[in-house]
């Protein structure tokens, strides 16, 4: 990722956009973060937010009339956030001051016309930028226009805001003369550039044609004049905007000042439309709080109930439904910032690596997204750069991509036409998961579909390679893919029909020439087998995998298919175009165990109905954590043995192979009626496992055949070690890029095992 990828990337994220209120002010208070503290009754917090933005703001923050609560979002469920009355309250409940910083000196000198609040804020931004400044007041006492104009300012509150101006160094010259021309033309060699306080215009007397054909005009922004050393501003109505003109005025007088671009970069000077959203789903219209007393403003009791009232807007939408994105405490934007650091760096720890590899790819992020942010093509990427580069570390998607070579292996691919035919005018694909979770219904599935389908369908079991595309191992993938398209083609490029939602999108953008179809949609054509309906259960809570998220004709059918068992369903909160992932999908499981089991407790707890899922690892997910989940063909093709079906366990890993080998073999046998030779002679080690210690190792994705493979090594004359007090061994084998340790005794039926455990550091004898 360049920096203009980067850039790219973080302005899709509106996170940090402001919220309304903020955006709407003239001189961008942040309102959001000031009401939250005053939620709290942090007053004093409060007020050092409102102080950051707003100059004088013990003067400003008593007469501020809120223009931006005209935009509150709050306004939209209610009544808005009476903004002012809270800037009022704060103002008088805070206790303390808010402290000023100047830089450096600056030899330019300044003069301000005037104490009406525009030419305050020029003495006030600019003082603190390092310049003289000098405010004449051609009166006796500066300010006074403000208490003329404003009643809630007494004398005293004024003279306390211009005494910081003092301290900072603003020199105030009060009855000055002040009349056109005359008063430039002596102070031209003392200042380097003036401002003209128009709301303060009267009492200064000074004669200004606005018109634009008039030898005195104002740039409406820069608030510069027909002179260049002269600045204006302030004639407007309200109080806040006075302020900002002001404020705009400093800034221009600023880079005037240094000979740079007065207008670059200040687009979103004054108020702009954000991009922020905040969904009010769910949010209850309520009044605004009344005042006991109007006169005197809210008390502390009353400002706090008002800003409890605030919506604190943000978006946030991704992280609110994904635990991935919560779980490592922050939002899209900062995690690309965080994405791209990590990429950039050559030596060293890259910490960002379990971001990177945990997200599941599911695009939930997306679907919700208000500006289509993917997080899971962003994480794609890296995962792609980081391979490409050799900087992705093995262990992170290792097994899942050894268990996908299995599936490519000779222990489970077939590739076959219907038996007794030449050709296939279908194709069927279970794909690795089904198979592995539920042999017999691929079995009774497949029998069900040639029979249906005229007798000319042919099988394929193999892995569709997503595993691969998940780690971002491009090569892989594209062999695996190529691996089955030489056999589809091979069988005559029959329709495919695919029983995994994840193979089916695969598929489908990867291969669009190849023609698939869901299995589901495939079975509400051609009809189902006979059924005990009497027997189905309901409502069932209905799970739909991630994949389909942009395959609503596979949920529908999914849906009819229910129907026609006579199961009532429920819609869980997020289904359909916002379905939830199980946390197997993207590797999730491999790279965040931990991670990946809060998801799916999380989806587990959004019903206490029992589910039905159509995919089989979302099933085996779901019974994992101890929720009773049906899969779809445990309604089709019921195993009597099997009384609740809802309570299957997930088989382990070490099953999930076993039940992929066996199945080929029981088709081959029953099927094509052949024999397919025996395993590697470790097979045939007979071990016995308590269920802890079984757990453990399925935990540890340490597979049986791999404590075979050590203890085979060992009573073969391989190294071992002996424990003097319990008899038992423990010997260290290494059959692929992982080293595992195997504590075991012998006993009567073959090889008792007591725990296990790996790594990826490789044992050297002497």
């Amino acid at each position: 990722m360049d920096q203009n990828e980067l850039r790219q990337w973080e302005r899709r994220c509106i996170q940090e956009e402001p919220p309304a209120c903020a955006a709407a002010c003239p001189i961008h208070v942040d309102v959001r973060s000031f009401v939250g503290h005053l939620q709290k009754g942090r007053w004093d917090q409060g007020w050092q937010t409102l102080a950051r933005t707003m100059p004088l703001a013990g003067l400003v923050g008593r007469i501020c009339d809120g223009p931006c609560e005209a935009r509150c979002k709050r306004g939209e469920a209610g009544d808005p956030i009476r903004i002012a009355a809270l800037e009022q309250a704060c103002v008088r409940l805070a206790r303390s001051e808010y402290r000023v910083t100047r830089l450096p000196g600056r030899p330019k000198w300044i003069a301000v016309l005037g104490s009406g609040l525009s030419s305050l804020t020029v003495a006030w931004d600019l003082v603190r930028k390092g310049y003289g400044v000098t405010l004449f007041e051609p009166g006796d006492v500066p300010g006074a226009v403000l208490c003329d104009a404003h009643p809630v300012l007494t004398p005293a509150i004024v003279a306390a805001e211009l005494a910081s101006l003092r301290t900072l160094g603003v020199a105030f010259e009060t009855g000055t003369a002040v009349h056109g021309q005359a008063f430039f033309e002596d102070r031209r060699d003392r200042f380097d550039a003036f401002y003209i306080g128009l709301d303060a215009v009267a009492s200064l007397q000074w004669p200004l044609d606005r018109g634009a054909r008039g030898e005195f005009w104002i740039d409406t922004g820069t608030q510069a004049t027909s002179r260049p050393e002269v600045f204006a501003g302030g004639d407007v109505l309200s109080t806040i905007w006075r302020v900002a003109q002001g404020r705009w005025a400093a800034t221009s007088i600023d880079r005037f000042l240094q000979n740079v671009s007065m207008t670059a970069g200040r687009e979103r000077e004054g108020p702009y439309d954000t991009l922020l959203y905040t969904s009010l789903t769910n949010v209850v219209a309520q009044p605004a709080v009344p005042m006991a007393d109007a006169k005197a403003g809210y008390s502390e009791s009353e400002a706090m109930a008002e800003a409890a009232r605030c919506l604190i807007c943000q978006c946030l939408e991704c992280v609110k439904v994904c635990p991935y994105l919560e779980n490592f405490g922050a939002y899209p934007r900062k995690y690309v910032r965080e994405i791209y650091n990590n990429e950039s760096i050559v030596m060293g720890s890259r910490s960002a690596n379990l971001l990177i590899n945990s997200c599941s790819l599911c695009g939930l992020c997306e679907a919700v997204c208000p500006e289509d942010f993917a997080m899971q093509d962003l994480c794609l990427q890296a995962r792609r750069s980081m391979v490409q580069r050799g900087k992705m570390p093995p262990t992170a998607h290792e097994f899942a991509l050894e268990d996908m070579a299995f599936s490519l292996g000779e222990d489970f691919f077939l590739a076959r036409h219907a038996p007794g035919m030449g050709e296939s005018s279908h194709l069927f694909f279970p794909g690795c998961q089904l198979s592995a979770s539920a042999p017999g219904q691929v079995e009774a599935l497949y029998a069900h579909l040639n029979h249906a389908l005229g007798g000319r369908v042919g099988l394929m079991l193999a892995c569709c390679g997503a595993p691969a595309f998940w780690a971002g191992r491009e090569a892989d993938f594209d062999r695996a893919l190529a691996q089955w398209q030489h056999h589809w083609e091979a069988l005559g490029k029959p329709k495919l029909i695919v029983a995994c939602a994840t193979c089916h999108v695969v598929f489908q953008d990867h291969r669009p020439e190849v023609p698939v179809q869901s299995v589901w949609e495939t079975l509400a054509e051609v009809g189902l087998p006979p059924i005990d309906t009497a027997s189905a259960a309901g409502p069932l809570a209905i799970h739909d995998p991630c994949t389909t998220r942009e395959m609503p004709h596979v949920q529908v059918a999914v849906r009819r298919l229910l129907d026609q068992l006579g199961v009532s369903i429920a819609e869980l909160p997020f289904s359909g175009e916002k379905t939830e992932c199980c946390g197997f999908g993207g590797l999730m499981q491999n790279a965040n165990p931990v991670l990946a089991r809060e998801v799916i407790r999380r989806r587990a707890d959004l019903s206490g109905y029992d589910y039905v899922a159509y995919c089989a690892m979302c099933r085996d997910s779901l019974a994992a954590v101890g929720k009773r989940t049906l899969h779809l063909l445990d309604l089709i093709f019921p195993d009597r043995r099997i009384p609740d079906p809802a309570t299957r366990p997930r088989p382990g890993w070490s099953a999930r192979r076993e039940h992929r080998a066996r199945l080929r073999t029981d088709l081959l046998d029953r099927w094509w009626g052949e024999t397919p030779s025996g395993g590697p002679d470790y097979r045939a080690l007979v071990l016995k496992m308590a269920p802890d210690v079984r757990e453990r190792l399925d935990a540890r994705h340490i597979l049986v055949e791999d404590v075979q493979q050590v203890i085979a090594r060992a009573e073969a004359g391989g190294p071992k070690f002996r424990h003097p007090g319990t008899g038992r061994f423990k010997a260290a084998g290494r059959p692929r890029h992982v080293t595992f340790w195997v504590e075991y005794a012998q006993c009567e039926a073959g090889f008792e095992v007591f725990n296990a455990y790996a790594h990826r550091m490789e044992v050297h004898g002497p």
